[in-house]
C-alpha cells in the first residue's frame, strides 16, 4: 500500500469522524471538516514538529485554528495522533467533555489556542510568529520552527484579517504559514453572494507569497507545505480549493457535496445521508467511531519519525545550551515567566503627573530591566505614552527584530490579537497601548483572552471625559463599566478573569504596573488619565501607602469617628480629596478610599472588605464612567455620582465644572447625603 493511500485512508477516517461527532451530538459543523481533512491530515502526519513526550516544548511547531468550528476536524487528527479517545469524541459538545463545541485552549492535547468567533485564531499565530522571531533575534537558539495557521471563507472576510495580512507581510513573517480553505460556502449563502475580491492579489499586495492547490489532493498539498518551508523572506498563504462536505451522499447515493445546508447542521438535517456517507466513506454507520489500520499505521509511523526529528533538535539545542549558559538560562527564565528583581520604589515619578506620564515612566526602566518584553501601540506611541518604552528600543522592523516596540498602525483589535498571540507562543510579555474609548475596537480579543487566562498587558489612556476638546467621540463613559464586568465574571479556574486597575496618582501607577507585571494568570487593563492628578496625601512614603493597591480598595485618608466614606478610582479620589477639606472645615469627617480594582477588592476576606467599607456607613462614590460603576459598593448606604450621558466637547476644566467633578460640588452632594 503506497503511502497515498494510507493518507488517502485516514484523510478519510477524520472524515467519518468529523461528521459522527456532529451526527451523535445532534449539533455542530461537519461540511467543513470534511473538506479540510486532506489538508490537516498531511500537516499533522507529515509536517507539524512536535514532542509528542513533551507537549509544551518551547521549540514545537505551532498550530493556530482559526474556524473552531472545525474543531470536529482538529479532535479527529488529534485523536489519531494520541491526544484525544474515540470515547472522548462521542462526547462532543457534552457537559464536562474535553471536546466543546469550539475548541479551547489546551497545550498538552495539542490545542494552543481558543477558538470561536473567526479572525482572531489567525491574528494569534501571527503575534506568535513575530514572538518567534523576537526571541530568535535575542537567544540565537539553533532551532527554528513554524508557525502554521488555518483559515475558512468567513476568517477572511472578517476585518482583522486586513490588519493581519498587511503586519505579517509588512513585517515579512517567513515563518508563518496559513492555510485558507476556500470551499465557497458559507453558513448561510454561497461566497459569491456576498463577495467577489480575488484573495490572491490582496495578499500578494501584502507582500504574501500565495500558493494556489487543489486543497483535497495530497500531492498539491505536500508540495505547497514544502514550498512554503523554504520560503523565509514573506507569510505563506496556501489557498486550497476544497469540497464542503467531500464524500455526502444522498440517501440515493448521489453526492450530496457542495451543499450550503452542511455547514452548520449534521448531514442527516442537512438533507445527505448519514449511513450511506459513511459507507461511502469507507467506515460503518452503526459503529464509525473507529480508527482505521491505515490510518494508525501512519500516526504510529509518524510518531516515530517525531522521536528522531525531536532528538535531533534537542541535541542541537544541548549544544547549543552548553555553548551558551547565559542564554539558556535567560530562555528558561523567559517561558517560566520569571521577572527580574525590579526595585519598584526606587522608579522616580513627576510629583502631580498624570498617570499616563507616570506609567511612561515605569515602562522606561521595563524598558531596560525586562529583556523579554515586548510593548505595542495602534499609532499612538506619543500621546498614549508608550513611548517611555520605545525610547530605550527600537521599533520591530522586516529583517531586525532587535528592537521590542510594535508599531502596527491604526489596528487596535489586530494589534491586541497580535500581543494574545505572543503571549500564547511564550517567552515574550506583550502590552499593547491605545486611548480607553478605542478599547471597544478590542472588546471581542479582551473576552476570549481572558477565556485563555493569557496574561496580556492592555495600557488604557485618555481614562475619561477630560480628554476634552475631543468630544464625546473620544472620551470613555461606558467602557469602564463594560471592562469591569470581566473582574465579575470567573475563569474556568474559578478567578475574577481580568484584573483592572485604575490608579489613583502616579505612585499608584507604579504600583499597578508591579501587579501587571506580576499577574501571570489573567490579562491586565490599566486605565490611566491623560491630565495631570495631584499626588494622593501620605504619612509617610506614598509609595508604600499605595502597595494597598494590591487589595484592590485601600484607605487613604481616615478621620477619628468618620461619619462618611467617600471612595473613588482614578483622578476622582484626588477629586474626594478636595471635597474632604471643604466638608472637614465644616465639622463633617470623613474616609477617603482608593478602589483602583473592585473585583480585586471583592476576592478579599471579609474581614478586610468590612474593614474599608463597613456596612452601614454612609457612603459617597464619584466616577467618571457610569455610576453603576460604583453602585456595587455604595449600595444603599448612600449615593454614586457619575456620568449619565456622553460627553461634550470643551476644555476638561470646564467639563468638571459643568459636569459636577468638583472639591465642592462633592461638598454639596455629602451634606445632602447627610
Amino acid at each position: 500500500m503506497n503511502d497515498n493511500t494510507l493518507m488517502n485512508k485516514a484523510a478519510d477516517n477524520i472524515r467519518i469522524l468529523s461528521a459522527s461527532m456532529v451526527e451523535r451530538a445532534k449539533s455542530g459543523h461537519p461540511g467543513g471538516p470534511m473538506g479540510g481533512a486532506d489538508f490537516i491530515n498531511v500537516l499533522f502526519s507529515e509536517f507539524l514538529e512536535y514532542d509528542p513526550e513533551d507537549p509544551a516544548w518551547e521549540s514545537r511547531d505551532r498550530f493556530f485554528l482559526d474556524p473552531g468550528h472545525m474543531s470536529p476536524m482538529l479532535y479527529s487528527v488529534l485523536c489519531l495522533s494520541g491526544k484525544f479517545s474515540l470515547d472522548e469524541l462521542k462526547e462532543f459538545r457534552q457537559w464536562g467533555s474535553p471536546t466543546p463545541g469550539h475548541p479551547e485552549i489546551d497545550v498538552m492535547r495539542g490545542v494552543e489556542n481558543t477558538s470561536g468567533p473567526l479572525g482572531q485564531g489567525h491574528a494569534y499565530a501571527a503575534g506568535a510568529a513575530i514572538a518567534a522571531r523576537f526571541l530568535k533575534a535575542r537567544l540565537d537558539d539553533p532551532i527554528d520552527h513554524t508557525i502554521y495557521t488555518y483559515i475558512s471563507d468567513g476568517g477572511i472576510q472578517e476585518e482583522i484579517s486586513q490588519g493581519v495580512g498587511r503586519i505579517a507581510g509588512h513585517l515579512g513573517l517567513g515563518n508563518l504559514i496559513m492555510f485558507y480553505d476556500s470551499n465557497n460556502i458559507q453558513l448561510s449563502t454561497t461566497t459569491d453572494v456576498v463577495t467577489s475580491e480575488d484573495v490572491a492579489k490582496k495578499y500578494e499586495a501584502w507582500n504574501w507569497k500565495v500558493i494556489s492547490i487543489d486543497g483535497n489532493d495530497v500531492e498539491e498539498i505536500r508540495s505547497a507545505l514544502t514550498e512554503a518551508k523554504a520560503e523565509k523572506e514573506k507569510p505563506t498563504l496556501i489557498i486550497g480549493d476544497t469540497v464542503m462536505g467531500r464524500g455526502a451522499l444522498a440517501a440515493d447515493c448521489t453526492s450530496f457535496e457542495c451543499q450550503v445546508s452542511t455547514h452548520g447542521q449534521p448531514l442527516s438535517a442537512a438533507g445527505a445521508d448519514f449511513g450511506q456517507t459513511i459507507k461511502n466513506l469507507g467506515g460503518d454507520p452503526e459503529n464509525p467511531f473507529v480508527i482505521f489500520p491505515e490510518a494508525e499505521k501512519l500516526y504510529a509511523g509518524r510518531k516515530e519519525q517525531l522521536k528522531e526529528i525531536v532528538s535531533a533538535k534537542r541535541a542541537k539545542q544541548e549544544e547549543w545550551a552548553k555553548a551558551n549558559p547565559g542564554l539558556a538560562e535567560k530562555k528558561r527564565k523567559w517561558f517560566a515567566r520569571e521577572l527580574p528583581r525590579i526595585d519598584w520604589s526606587t522608579i522616580q515619578q513627576k510629583p502631580n503627573c498624570a498617570t499616563r506620564a507616570a506609567s511612561a515612566a515605569v515602562l522606561g526602566e521595563l524598558a531596560k530591566q525586562v529583556e523579554n518584553m515586548v510593548v505595542a501601540s495602534a499609532d499612538l506611541s506619543n500621546s498614549d505614552k508608550t513611548d517611555g518604552f520605545l525610547k530605550y528600543t527600537k521599533a520591530l522592523a522586516k529583517d531586525d527584530f532587535s528592537g521590542a516596540f510594535l508599531q502596527v498602525g491604526v489596528s487596535e483589535f489586530t494589534m491586541s490579537c497580535l500581543c494574545i498571540g505572543m503571549s500564547l507562543h511564550g517567552g515574550v510579555i506583550p502590552a499593547c497601548g491605545t486611548f480607553f474609548a478605542f478599547s471597544d475596537y478590542m472588546k471581542p480579543s479582551i473576552r476570549v483572552a481572558a477565556l485563555m487566562e493569557t496574561p496580556v498587558i492592555f495600557i488604557w489612556t485618555h481614562d475619561a471625559f477630560r480628554v476634552g476638546e475631543d468630544g464625546p467621540t473620544h472620551q470613555p463613559v461606558e467602557q469602564e463599566a463594560q471592562i469591569r464586568l470581566l473582574e465579575k465574571l470567573q475563569n474556568h479556574h474559578g478567578r475574577n478573569s481580568m484584573l483592572v486597575l485604575r490608579p489613583a496618582d502616579a505612585h499608584e501607577t507604579t504600583v499597578a504596573w508591579k501587579m501587571a507585571m506580576e499577574n501571570s494568570g489573567t490579562p491586565t487593563g490599566l486605565i490611566l488619565s491623560r491630565q495631570d492628578i495631584k499626588d494622593l496625601p501620605a504619612v509617610e512614603s506614598r509609595f508604600n501607602e499605595a502597595l494597598n493597591a494590591a487589595k484592590g480598595a485601600y484607605i487613604v485618608q481616615d478621620d477619628t469617628n468618620y461619619e462618611v466614606i467617600l471612595l473613588a478610582s482614578g483622578s476622582e479620589v484626588a477629586t474626594l480629596v478636595e471635597g474632604a477639606d471643604l466638608l472637614r472645615a465644616d465639622g463633617v469627617k470623613v474616609r477617603i478610599v482608593s478602589v483602583p480594582s473592585e473585583g480585586l477588592f471583592r476576592a478579599q476576606s471579609a474581614e478586610y472588605q468590612d474593614s474599608v467599607l463597613p456596612k452601614g456607613k454612609k457612603k459617597f462614590g464619584l466616577t467618571a464612567g457610569l455610576p453603576v460603576t460604583l453602585e456595587g459598593l455604595v449600595g444603599a448606604d448612600g449615593a454614586v455620582w457619575g456620568m449619565t450621558s456622553f460627553g461634550f466637547s470643551a476644555p476638561y476644566k470646564v467639563l468638571d465644572e459643568k459636569l459636577g467633578y468638583t472639591g465642592k460640588n462633592v461638598y454639596e452632594q455629602v451634606k445632602k447625603l447627610l
